[in-house]
């Protein structure tokens, strides 16, 4: 073999007896954080996530690096993928102006919420997901799993959890899309018990007027929704649950609020308020 690759036998042996490089061993420990951070993350995380954790941890290390040793490990994040949008937007109900005009990144707490709503299949039938985010720290304050997609079901029984999670204190814009679950006399009453809600609608056809609701769905989809099959409406009822209030909203880090979780920027806000 030396003789065929032109290398001395000396040479063999040298390499053969040395000890493993500094830069190899580094690697090696840093390849096994990664799987473990991605296997925590039930392989969702792409280099992008797993190199903000990495920094979270104390280790500084760049995004190309990581993505390398992921590569050579063979793992890789979820891609999102396209979905069907259950809005019904042929009514004769009043719509709302466009009064969030995609200001998707505003700077306080309850200055404004997104929600929409979408479908999950399970083997015993569709169940009807609606959720309600605040902009501010991307976190799902107000969700309903139903079995309909009545208003009562739906809008305005994840108004009413996002009501409890997250009192008024503040002028609020509510924006969802022109579905006539938002649209409804019932839903705009509810709405309209506190002045201080303003309620805004996408213009007609405009998926990117609710981008980050469409976004949070494409997540949920790729990340839970796509990698099982649920045999019972329960079961779908567990793991959406498991996923916004175990995963989403506390560990999962979102890119638009600086790789945090929805609870720490929130903690980091309200701490900035309290030291300001």
């Amino acid at each position: 073999m030396c003789k065929v690759l032109d290398v001395s036998k000396s040479g063999y042996y040298k390499w053969f007896n040395s000890e493993p490089s500094k830069r190899l061993v580094e690697n090696q420990g840093l390849t096994l954080t990664i799987c473990k951070i991605h296997q925590s993350s039930k392989g969702t995380y792409g280099s992008p996530r797993i190199t903000e954790e990495l920094k979270a941890r104390g280790v500084q290390v760049s995004r190309i690096r990581v993505a390398r040793l992921m590569k050579q490990a063979q793992i890789c994040g979820e891609h999102k993928k396209k979905y069907r949008a259950t809005t019904d937007s042929k009514h004769n109900h009043p719509v709302a102006e466009n009064l969030l005009d995609r200001n998707f990144q505003p700077q306080e707490i309850g200055q404004a919420w997104v929600s929409d709503l979408t479908y999950i299949p399970t083997a015993q039938g569709w169940v009807y997901l609606t959720v309600i985010i605040d902009l501010a720290i991307r976190k799902v304050i107000g969700w309903a799993l139903s079995q309909d997609m009545s208003a009562q079901s739906t809008s305005i029984a994840a108004l009413k959890m996002a009501l409890g999670h997250q009192p008024i204190t503040r002028e609020l814009i509510f924006h969802s899309d022109r579905g006539v679950q938002y649209a409804c006399k019932e839903f705009r009453a509810l709405l309209t018990e506190d002045e201080r809600i303003k309620q805004s609608m996408s213009r007609k056809g405009n998926c990117w007027d609710n981008a980050v609701a469409e976004s949070f769905f494409k997540t949920l989809k790729v990340e839970c929704i796509y990698r099982q099959r649920f045999e019972t409406k329960a079961k779908a009822q567990i793991a959406v649950f498991e996923y916004i209030e175990t995963w989403y909203n506390t560990l999962r880090r979102h890119s638009a609020i600086g790789y945090r979780s929805p609870a720490e920027y929130e903690l980091f806000l309200l701490n900035q308020k309290q030291a300001a």
